[in-house]
């Protein structure tokens, strides 16, 4: 597949995305190419570890290609992004659960899908031009692939921030917020990528990494959490409105350009996941039961015309004065019975 390049090196499983021309968007075939790989190593006792990495600097993955979702919903065809979405999340859960070490090079834009592959990993590398992001709420998604699990264990109420802003972090607030672990300059990953497939050995991170950047998230930590406090998208709102700092004006100047009712359902889900037994596939099976009725209730594809298709920036959304009722909250994120997401293998 040109788009991927799946294979081992010494001790090492290597995926490497390599479609730096579309910022190695990952599509449904590459990521299905990612499952198989990872459930043949993951029997295989010769393979040690597993390293993630990706061609050309401006992008580990930028998100998931959504020209096929796209094309597919607008003709009433729902059925596809169904399963893209739970075959994805199937293999996030995956990459979270794998039992051998699981190494990320997240070097530049590393958003949406690609921080469902790339920040599940044991190791997470970040460098100095590495940006994560969760933007989804702005093309009518929720943030998902998993990332409502870290969201929900950030610190205070950085996950509500950070997933109804889209906030692009730096590698210092990607180690805070709990996206990444380890800062490492790119000028040195050839050569400790040599190391692990040599030795199959992660203890050679260890002796590479550096003290990361200062993160602007912990500066503003006392201001997120009381700017974004609020138990629903209402609170949050009027707090930041009759708030007359920086920060506020800031955060709602990119809350405007994101779907109410996804920003609305990113808040209720991160509240019900807080507690004693989150994990991961809970996370994912929450996300889906949002992502399952994108197409057909949501402003997905609304958003996606704006932001992709017609590339206007000026979508449409279902609830312009960003009043969500609380119903549509509840049916957005109801429980999808026979439909509900599954881990179990074939």
């Amino acid at each position: 597949m040109s788009d991927i390049e799946i294979r081992t090196e010494g001790r090492a499983g290597r995926i490497t995305l390599t479609r730096p021309q579309a910022l190695n968007a990952l599509s449904y075939d590459m990521c299905m190419a990612i499952d198989t790989a990872m459930r043949n190593w993951r029997e295989d006792d010769t393979v040690d570890l597993v390293i993630l990495d990706a061609v050309g600097e401006k992008a580990f993955c930028a998100g998931g290609d959504i020209a096929e979702l796209y094309e597919t919903g607008t003709k009433g065809d729902f059925d596809y992004g169904r399963t893209f979405w739970r075959d994805e999340y199937q293999l996030n859960a995956l990459i979270f659960e794998y039992p051998k070490p699981v190494v990320s090079f997240l070097q530049g834009f590393t958003m949406g899908g690609g921080v469902g592959v790339g920040c599940h990993g044991s190791h997470r590398i970040v460098c100095e031009s590495s940006q994560i992001a969760l933007p989804e709420c702005g093309i009518g998604l929720i943030p998902d692939v998993g990332s409502s699990l870290m969201l929900a264990l950030a610190p205070g109420r950085l996950g509500e921030y950070l997933g109804t802003t889209g906030y692009r972090m730096g590698p210092g607030d990607a180690i805070y917020a709990g996206f990444a672990d380890t800062f490492i300059p790119s000028s040195q990953w050839p050569d400790i990528i040599q190391l692990l497939e040599a030795s199959g050995d992660v203890e050679h991170l260890a002796n590479h990494a550096q003290t990361p950047p200062d993160s602007s998230l912990t500066i503003a930590q006392a201001e997120i959490d009381t700017g974004f406090g609020g138990e629903v998208l209402a609170d949050i709102l009027n707090t930041l409105h009759h708030s007359e700092d920086e920060f506020s004006a800031n955060a709602l100047k990119m809350m405007k350009r994101s779907s109410p009712l996804s920003m609305a359902c990113t808040i209720e889900m991160l509240h019900r996941l807080r507690s004693s037994n989150l994990s991961i596939r809970k996370a994912l099976e929450h996300e889906y039961r949002f992502t399952f009725r994108a197409m057909e209730s949501g402003d997905f594809l609304e958003g996606i015309r704006a932001q992709i298709i017609d590339k206007d920036r000026n979508p449409c959304w279902r609830h312009k004065d960003q009043t969500v009722p609380a119903v549509e909250v509840s049916n957005m994120l109801r429980p999808l019975g026979a439909n509900t997401l599954t881990f179990e293998e074939e």
